[in-house]
């Protein structure tokens, strides 16, 4: 990325970037809304110490991108966007930080709905509700429906259901091997789901606190980080941050599936034709991830846990799906997934009789939590 912002946002067609920053609170932020073509922008904000602020932007605007695609292979009236603040989420973070952050959201009025990522928490996302209505994931007390990773992790166990079925002929998690790379929020609640449903875990994280911690529940298997590639297994499970896939570590992978709830987990799209060479099954990442956005969604409709768990489970078939489309087109599944994406997108914009959800609508649904 040595061009300028705005051939960045060319390149992944971008509606809108905004750059924040507050030197009394510390904010430093960039906010990125890829496609309103369905409905308001809906992504979490993900907080990380960046090296740059060209590593931040382009983290941004391929997660933002991942939204767009995320929401539409869902089947919700959601566009894409995706917010990062630059900082070290266990050093930088106050209350000032995300009240100033919360401002900023505001001031967007209902373009882009926040919720947690990567690096914040329920707890941030009530500061930032100090100052907009819209954000989503808080705690119940707040109307929320709460912590959206557990959502996350039981799609992206449905989904890897799906890929069991096609590969092995059996969706049984009996026996089977999984690589599991972060056990941080959905990491662990996916380990839980696995180890229960009788699979063997081996798996890896950066925090050795979480997985002492984790340990504590679960029996399973530790490696170091850089290991965790050439784990001999049947699923490898990427959930921690993205393009793990990439030039160094895709010859080190020993395993029959790749199906993890890591965004962006291909470093570039050739990746996944290696991959397909190789004979590896790929659930893409923005159709087996997508549980904790249904969640979040449905905040705005009026929340329904039992609606959620049964809107979830839907990730095993539209994962099924793609697998379908890329067996009967000849491509690489994560090919397919745009494929079925795009064309969705394209009837939708050549359409004005599809709904789209207004941000007056939304607000008029987030108001009745205050």
């Amino acid at each position: 990325m040595n061009e300028g912002v705005l051939a960045n946002m060319r390149e992944f067609d971008h509606e809108q970037v905004v750059f924040c920053q507050s030197k009394e609170a510390g904010l430093k932020a960039i906010v990125a809304i890829h496609d309103t073509s369905l409905g308001p922008a809906l992504g979490g904000t993900r907080m990380w110490a960046y090296t740059s602020e060209k590593e931040a932007l382009r983290d941004v605007l391929r997660l933002s991108r991942g939204m767009t695609y995320k929401a539409a292979a869902a089947g919700l009236p959601l566009g894409g966007g995706k917010a990062v603040i630059i900082g070290d989420p266990k050093k930088d973070k106050s209350q000032a930080l995300f009240r100033a952050y919360g401002r900023f959201i505001n001031s967007l009025d209902g373009r882009y709905i926040t919720a947690e990522d990567v690096g914040t928490n329920v707890f941030d996302m009530e500061c930032a509700l100090l100052e907009t209505d819209y954000v989503v994931g808080t705690d119940p007390s707040h109307g929320g429906s709460g912590d959206p990773s557990p959502y996350t992790a039981l799609g992206t166990f449905y989904g890897i259901k799906a890929c069991l079925k096609k590969v092995f002929g059996d969706e049984s998690f009996k026996g089977r091997t999984f690589a599991v790379q972060g056990i941080g929020a959905v990491g662990a609640h996916l380990v839980r789901h696995l180890v229960k449903n009788g699979a063997k875990v081996v798996a890896c994280d950066i925090d050795q606190d979480k997985t002492n911690a984790l340990k504590e529940e679960v029996q399973f298997e530790t490696v170091p980080a850089d290991d965790i590639y050439k784990v001999k297994c049947d699923v490898f499970a990427p959930c921690a941050l993205g393009a793990v896939i990439n030039d160094r570590t895709i010859e080190f992978l020993n395993c029959r599936i790749i199906a993890g709830a890591a965004n962006n987990q291909l470093e570039r799209n050739d990746h996944a034709d290696i991959i397909k060479k190789r004979g590896i099954c790929y659930a893409p990442d923005y159709v087996i991830n997508a549980g904790g956005l249904m969640n979040v969604f449905l905040e705005l409709e009026g929340y329904s846990r039992v609606r959620c768990e049964r809107m979830v489970q839907s990730i095993y078939y539209n994962v099924s799906k793609v697998l379908k489309i890329a067996d009967e087109m000849g491509v690489t599944t994560a090919r397919a997934a745009d494929v079925m994406v795009e064309e969705h997108l394209q009837k939708v914009r050549q359409s004005n009789r599809m709904f789209t959800m207004h941000p007056k609508n939304v607000l008029r649904n987030v108001h009745r939590r205050r």
